[in-house]
């Protein structure tokens, strides 16, 4: 009887949490529907400001501004968090007049936020407001106000920040990766502005760091045979080749998996050439490439591995395969 109850009281646990978890879900999602032309115009400051965009918020909000302008900063839009009771006691100094404001206050009429609203007018600052409270004074002073179109807070009373912070932090984020798209902000931007950890070792690997080259990277002539093309790969373990014409240029690629599906289509003469059954014109990748970027090459064209040439003389300098960057997590 004490395990039923015990069971039953797991499984009301368990669907009061999903229950918090999809009103939170539903309200980003109402959030985003509402997305409109004020979003746009703050993106359209944004991405041409020549300064940084001051994020500034208080209690919840607060902690929800702190991770936004760490977002913004990590992919290429420089920003800083600005406390609004310490701004009022000396930090105001960090503010310059190429920068914008961007405030959090889900009702808008947060007395220490709006106190700042005035200073930052007489500094010129596009201010925009991300809020619920639409005619709020903090809507009313601000340039562009996105609102956050909540009627309510996961909590049963409706008082705890839930649905507002998921939707601020949501709302936060496209406005980070919607810029560092606008900007061209890609992999390489990103290593470098995260050089430490795993991460920045992830960011920083290149495929000349993980190919197999040398005797290790399987290459044969064009005017070979399957037969040997297979012996060469059985050697070197790769489960492919690459194919070269007499200048020693990559022709061609060659797997196990192209082996298997000529042997879906019948008998094959191992003494046929390798050029006539081998995949023309592979994807390739450089020595200097992004090893995450190669990850990403793999993933979507749903390949287990490619060769990688020599920009200049366009020779197999190696192979790169999917558990390489299995084993570096990058998969």
């Amino acid at each position: 009887m004490t395990k039923t109850k015990n069971l039953l009281n797991k499984k009301r646990l368990i669907a009061n949490a999903k229950k918090i978890m999809l009103e939170e879900a539903s309200a980003v999602a109402k959030t985003a529907r509402g997305l409109g032309i004020s979003f746009i115009k703050a993106i359209d400051v944004f991405s041409k400001l020549k300064g940084k965009i001051i994020v500034v918020g208080i209690g919840k909000s607060g902690i929800i501004s702190r991770k936004i302008a760490a977002t913004l900063s990590s992919t290429g839009s420089p920003s800083v968090y600005l406390h609004p009771v310490e701004c009022l006691h000396g930090d105001m100094g960090i503010v310059n007049d190429e920068d914008a404001i961007l405030m959090l206050s889900y009702s808008g009429e947060t007395e220490e936020t709006n106190k700042l609203l005035p200073f930052f007018k007489s500094k010129g600052l596009t201010i925009v407001a991300i809020t619920k409270g639409i005619k709020s004074k903090l809507a009313k002073h601000s340039n562009i106000t996105i609102p956050l179109n909540i009627n309510k807070e996961a909590c049963p009373f409706n008082v705890v920040p839930t649905s507002s912070t998921a939707s601020m932090l949501a709302l936060g984020d496209a406005i980070a990766i919607t810029l560092m798209g606008l900007k061209g902000f890609n992999s390489s931007h990103f290593a470098k502005l995260h050089p430490g950890g795993r991460l920045g070792k992830l960011l920083n690997i290149n495929t000349k760091d993980l190919m197999h080259k040398g005797k290790d990277n399987p290459v044969i002539g064009e005017n070979q045979t399957i037969k040997k093309a297979l012996s060469v790969m059985t050697q070197t373990k790769a489960g492919a080749v690459s194919v070269i014409n007499s200048k020693g240029k990559l022709t061609g690629f060659f797997t196990d998996g192209d082996l298997r599906r000529l042997l879906q289509k019948g008998k094959i003469n191992l003494d046929l050439k390798i050029k006539f059954v081998m995949t023309k014109k592979p994807a390739t990748v450089f020595p200097d490439t992004k090893a995450i970027d190669v990850a990403q090459i793999i993933r979507t064209k749903k390949i287990d591995n490619m060769p990688v040439i020599d920009p200049k003389t366009l020779k197999p300098v190696g192979i790169i395969d999917e558990r390489d960057l299995l084993n570096e997590g990058l998969l």
